[in-house]
């Protein structure tokens, strides 16, 4: 048995603010799309409220043969501004490692699935929260996805519980 290989996956760049736009309309011409999302934090309204947001602001994958498929008709759906090119006329394609490795940090929605476990006594950044872009430590590990943190507020050190969504290793 005998599988066809893959074909490339390749960069389009958006429009401003046209995402949706782009991926249904990519949708309908038969496209397949990747757009890895995670989620952050953002004040709105003097409030902390989680949003999904693209993990590549801007661009998104498409995957398509470059031999049989209309690709020249990318450039002109709304939406997209421009298929991503290295000083050619044609697409470049993206490494295959690095789409796979995307994929397998993400669930079957697109969405970027948090790190697993931190050790205790790891240096963290928190990246959500009203504590974003604050270094801590970690002290113990919680059920349900949630860690014990360190933070040094002001010379004390105080301990908060932190979803592992909002940490990155520092």
């Amino acid at each position: 048995m005998s599988m066809a290989p893959r074909p490339p996956w390749f960069l389009a760049q958006l429009r401003p603010n046209a995402l949706r736009l782009a991926l249904d309309h990519l949708d309908r011409q038969g496209f397949s799309v990747f757009c890895p999302r995670q989620m952050e934090t953002r004040r709105r309204a003097g409030r902390f409220i989680e949003v999904e947001a693209p993990l590549f602001p801007g661009y998104v994958f498409i995957t398509f043969d470059p031999d049989t498929a209309p690709w020249r008709a990318i450039n002109s759906t709304r939406g997209i501004s421009r298929l991503v090119t290295f000083g050619g006329a044609s697409p470049s394609p993206v490494p295959d490692a690095l789409i796979q490795a995307l994929m397998a940090r993400c669930d079957e929605t697109g969405a970027l699935v948090p790190q697993a476990q931190f050790a205790a006594g790891e240096q963290v950044k928190l990246v959500g929260g009203p504590f974003a872009d604050f270094a801590a430590k970690v002290e113990t590990m919680a059920a349900q996805s949630r860690v014990w943190v360190l933070l040094d507020i002001m010379g004390r050190q105080t301990r908060l519980a932190v979803p592992t969504s909002q940490l990155q290793r520092a």
